[in-house]
């Protein structure tokens, strides 16, 4: 039974005939004799009668309406909650990210909220694959995704709110023979041996792609997602490896360097019209399902994502600025 049926039948029984329902429901007569003719072959029994100029109910017509007004009362209640639970700053927001984002992000926010009055956060770190992030958004409220640039867009199933660009920088230690470059190319990354991470996410490429450029495949000596780990190894001289520029906390890790990758091909085929090589980098974006971002506690932390990103890249960029690098 439909809803517009059961409001049919109880504006009849209210109202005394099917024109003074019609004209309370703002339709036709005609269709609110519809609603009620079909509501009748569902119910299998006439649910209505006329005495004299009016319509009356049934005393099945009469049950039905006495049912219908619980359904209403059901539905506003239900209408109620879910305003509520959108306006509600108290309800938890559960926000998911990979880890370096995570590491960079967590607690910035979380003190935003606690001088805003922000709503309760629940943390969670998640390592996948650039293709599994969106499903993630079936179990957290907000999710922190990375993409590459010349990658497929995220599917139009999610809301997505853009964070910033990462550059990607070669990670070298300070005892490494690059190390005195002020940046670095392809072609100067030959014979290199390189920390990557697991085929399927995004550096992976990434540095396939610095191979092609060089002209020659990249050397993976190791594979090891966590940003982390990978820094100390690379801090330790033998290897080299990606970083994201904004998200990986130098300050850990003092001997660590990083420096700029000069795709040099790219100026050469502009000059020649052709495309430019690709940007070596990735999109962090905050991904959730439409309906989570009615709520408004989902809204504040995505402002105090927005917030917390942009001081972290105008502290590394200035610092980078600063020192030349």
């Amino acid at each position: 039974m439909e809803l517009g049926q059961l409001r049919a039948l109880r504006e009849v029984q209210a109202r005394g005939s099917i024109a003074a329902a019609a004209q309370a429901l703002h339709v036709t007569p005609s269709s609110v004799s519809q609603q009620l003719a079909a509501l009748a072959r569902k119910a299998g029994t006439p649910l209505t009668h006329k005495m004299g100029r009016r319509t009356a109910l049934t005393p099945a017509g009469l049950a039905l309406a006495r049912a219908a007004v619980g359904v209403e009362v059901a539905l506003e209640r239900a209408e109620t909650a879910v305003a509520q639970f959108r306006s509600d700053v108290a309800a938890p927001v559960h926000l998911a990210a990979f880890h370096s984002a995570g590491l960079a992000l967590f607690g910035a926010v979380e003190r935003r909220m606690m001088d805003d009055g922000g709503p309760p956060l629940r943390f969670h770190d998640q390592d996948v694959a650039q293709q599994d992030f969106p499903a993630l958004t079936a179990d957290y409220d907000l999710v922190i995704a990375h993409r590459l640039p010349n990658s497929p867009p995220w599917p139009s199933s999610v809301h997505v709110a853009p964070l910033a660009f990462e550059p990607l920088d070669v990670a070298v230690g300070a005892t490494h023979p690059l190390a005195r470059h002020r940046s670095l190319t392809p072609a100067g990354l030959r014979g290199e041996r390189w920390v990557s991470v697991r085929a399927g996410f995004p550096l992976a490429g990434a540095i396939e792609t610095i191979g092609t450029l060089a002209g020659e495949e990249a050397v993976i000596t190791h594979r090891i997602n966590e940003f982390f780990v990978a820094a100390s190894v690379v801090e330790g001289g033998g290897c080299v490896a990606l970083m994201p520029r904004y998200t990986v906390n130098r300050a850990l890790f003092p001997r660590l360097l990083l420096k700029p990758l000069v795709l040099t091909r790219a100026g050469k085929a502009r000059a020649a019209g052709q495309p430019d090589a690709p940007a070596l980098g990735r999109h962090i974006d905050i991904l959730a399902r439409p309906e989570a971002m009615e709520r408004v506690g989902v809204r504040q932390v995505v402002q105090a994502l927005s917030s917390a990103m942009e001081d972290l890249v105008l502290a590394v960029d200035g610092a980078r600025g600063h020192d030349g690098g």
